[in-house]
């Protein structure tokens, strides 16, 4: 257990001796590295547990509306499985289903508009969980780049002085190279996360979607079937 951890520290302390010894240029490509990777990882968190809440949720939502005896029953209760993407397409569904909605029965005329309704909604709650993510790819296409930038601007540096010392062995150089070097770490450090998290995150909205769709074809039978609206007013009940 003590390699490890003098390793990480001799190897630490080297990484922040060559850190502070690099040159301007550098340092301004290790900050801009540092603020994609902060901004980056921001984003990963705040999705990755909004996907787990709204995947949860889900699941809670759907096992809810199964058992649910009328439509109305399942409106009343909808919002307390927010953040689900389905409360949203269920409540687009629902409204436009109360529009149509004749007689107790609750007979519709058109369940094509009820479905067009439903994937609006559906759309738009994707919409919600993509945010940010364009810049989840930005940053892994990105840093690499800035960080072979500040590699080629360290080694040219590193070079110049080697000419302008005269002394061309690879003790001299050396030093120069490898604190170049550390920049492209650095990107590849912000950018591997990034790349990995993007490609998980797309897949699960992907899945949200795919949910979302068969969640519209079960709302749309359940209409179908003869799911009918709650009474609304004391002469419905009385008619019924």
């Amino acid at each position: 257990m003590a390699f490890p951890y003098l390793l990480c520290t001799f190897v630490g302390g080297e990484i922040l001796d060559m850190i502070s010894q690099s040159g301007a240029v550098a340092k301004a490509v290790l900050l801009i590295l540092l603020a994609f990777s902060i901004l980056s990882w921001a984003i990963i968190l705040s999705k990755w547990s909004l996907l787990h809440k709204a995947r949860l949720q889900s699941g809670r939502f759907l096992r809810a509306f199964r058992k649910a005896q009328r439509l109305g029953d399942m409106q009343s209760v909808a919002e307390q499985f927010r953040p689900s993407p389905l409360v949203g397409v269920f409540q687009s569904g629902y409204d436009e289903y109360k529009r149509q909605a004749v007689g107790a029965s609750g007979a519709v005329h058109s369940s094509v508009a009820i479905q067009r309704a439903m994937q609006i909604a559906a759309s738009e709650e994707l919409t919600r969980f993509e945010r940010s993510l364009p810049w989840l790819a930005i940053t892994a296409a990105v840093s690499p780049f800035v960080g072979l930038f500040g590699t080629v601007w360290g080694i040219i540096d590193a070079f110049h002085g080697l000419g302008t010392a005269g002394a061309a062995t690879l003790r001299a150089v050396a030093p120069g190279i490898s604190e170049a070097l550390v920049t492209t770490a650095a990107g590849l450090a912000a950018a591997i996360p990034a790349v990995i998290a993007y490609n998980l995150l797309t897949h699960s909205i992907r899945e949200f979607a795919a949910r979302g769709d068969d969640f519209a074809m079960e709302f749309l039978n359940t209409v179908e079937s003869g799911a009918s609206l709650p009474p609304t007013s004391p002469a419905t009940g009385a008619h019924r």
